[in-house]
């Protein structure tokens, strides 16, 4: 039985290149606003929102990302990402960082 070390664990080039689809969950404390959105990379998109060039969050800034999910399927990412947008989706994404949302009060 091969021994861990550096032989133990493939290397990144081994691995097949898995592409991931996010959606997150943006948070504004002082001004109390929330964002939900979709992205294929989200550490630029955050980048993004972050540098004010999105006109529907450039007002907020800053915003901390306070919740994300991936997925493998860009039709079930966005589908939740819809669903989080709904009234039904934000009540239970309230319920979901109800710990979060309760050291704000």
């Amino acid at each position: 039985m091969p021994q861990p070390g550096a032989d133990w664990y493939p290397s990144m080039c081994e691995l097949p290149q898995m592409k991931f689809y996010y959606v997150y969950v943006l948070h504004n404390i002082s001004k109390n606003f929330i964002y939900i959105g979709y992205s294929e990379n989200l550490k630029a998109r955050l980048d993004s929102h972050n540098k004010g060039t999105n006109k529907s969050t450039k007002a907020y800034i800053p915003l901390e990302l306070i919740h994300y999910e991936s997925y493998r399927n860009m039709t079930d990412a966005k589908r939740r990402e819809l669903y989080l947008k709904s009234n039904r989706g934000r009540t239970t994404l309230m319920t979901m960082l109800k710990e979060y949302f309760g050291k704000q009060e």
